[in-house]
């Protein structure tokens, strides 16, 4: 009886794992039919990421970039008309020295030239004695005429009215009145004075040196102007106002920059040399700057010395109804991209009115308000869809 209650306790225990076992197995693949697969989604297209600005139209002030050399405007040898020992010399008559119009440079001995006024106020009165003496005897022969008895003696001839001799005299006169005044301009000019507002590039002269009339003692530049001569490209002529010289019209404004500093100079382009050089197709302007010593005006703006290298801007003429473009956002063949309504993105051909130093016009092929990419894409295809981010327009 125990061997049977055993056997059975024995079978028990491996039936009841393996039912387990077929019960679950069943049930997970009920549970497995039942359920279902989950639907698939497909995940939103969101293009791909581009920057863009928003396109202006507007009123545009051409601006043509270049560079040039600042010259004094007025330059001269300084050169004295008469002869004579130095005897005087302005402290400042030395290179880089200031003087202002009719300010004495330098003085030449001067009695040489004194003594030479005195001689020829003494021929002056001599020779207005003699005048008189010659109108005097000119009167009595009249008188000796109108008294002769003589029938049909006619009117006096020259010789005896004295004429030709009175003739005679006033040309002595008029003669020593002339050396009078040339002795005098003479006497004026042993003291050499500054010609205009300017400064002594150079000088060759010492106290005591004899100088020879016509000789130079150095040169002398102005300083009320400077004139800047600029090389540009023939074509960017029809931008500007240029002046014809000695016209009063105004020529196109100008900015001047000196390398390093941020301050500007305001000048304006007074005429054209009228010629280009047919090697190089360039034309020469010059712009033209006032005070350039500051020794009148704003003395906290730079100064242009004679032989600065400088940059400047001119301001052409304005042109309406133009849309400019950064110039890395051109394309091959004259394209610009664009995004359309639907952010896909869209090839256009475009006019270009002109190329600036930073950007470049447009008068075709874009319009206003249009967006247009300033993002460099390797594979750019008309259509592509794009993921905009408007920025601020700096130009």
């Amino acid at each position: 009886m125990n061997t049977q209650k055993k056997k059975m306790h024995l079978g028990l225990k491996i039936i009841l794992p393996l039912l387990i076992l077929v019960f679950g197995f069943v049930g997970f693949n009920m549970m497995v039919k039942q359920k279902k697969s989950p639907q698939r989604q497909q995940a939103p297209q969101q293009g791909v990421l581009v920057d863009v600005i928003e396109l202006q139209s507007r009123t545009h002030q051409i601006k043509v970039y270049a560079t040039g050399t600042v010259q004094a405007e007025q330059e001269i040898e300084l050169v004295p008309e008469i002869s004579g020992k130095v005897s005087w010399i302005d402290p400042k008559l030395v290179g880089g020295g200031f003087f202002k119009k009719g300010e004495p440079l330098l003085q030449i001995e001067a009695s040489d030239y004194q003594l030479a006024v005195e001689k020829a106020r003494a021929d002056i009165a001599k020779a207005e004695v003699a005048l008189a003496t010659e109108q005097e005897r000119a009167r009595v022969s009249i008188a000796e005429w109108e008294r002769a008895d003589i029938p049909d003696k006619g009117q006096p001839g020259p010789l005896a009215t004295r004429e030709i001799q009175l003739r005679q005299e006033q040309a002595n006169l008029a003669a020593a009145t002339a050396n009078l005044q040339l002795a005098q301009l003479n006497l004026q000019r042993t003291e050499l004075t500054a010609p205009f507002n300017g400064r002594i590039r150079q000088e060759h002269v010492d106290l005591g040196q004899y100088l020879r009339s016509g000789s130079s003692i150095g040169n002398f530049a102005g300083t009320d102007h400077a004139e800047i001569h600029i090389p540009i490209p023939a074509d960017e002529l029809q931008w500007l106002k240029i002046p014809r010289a000695g016209g009063a019209e105004n020529g196109s404004r100008a900015k001047i920059s000196l390398p390093g500093q941020q301050q500007t100079i305001p000048g304006k382009v007074v005429r054209s040399l009228g010629e280009i050089d047919p090697d190089s197709r360039m034309a020469t302007v010059i712009v033209m700057v006032n005070d350039p010593y500051k020794l009148a005006g704003d003395a906290n703006l730079p100064t242009l010395e004679t032989g600065l290298f400088v940059d400047i801007e001119l301001y052409g003429n304005r042109l309406d109804n133009l849309i400019s473009i950064p110039r890395d956002a051109l394309r091959n063949n004259q394209q610009v991209w664009i995004v359309d309504e639907t952010n896909r993105l869209r090839l256009r051909q475009v006019e270009i009115v002109r190329r600036e130093k930073d950007q470049l016009l447009i008068s075709q092929g874009v319009s206003a308000g249009e967006k247009l990419i300033t993002t460099t894409l390797s594979a750019a295809a008309d259509g592509m869809l794009l993921r905009p981010v408007l920025l601020e327009q700096s130009l």
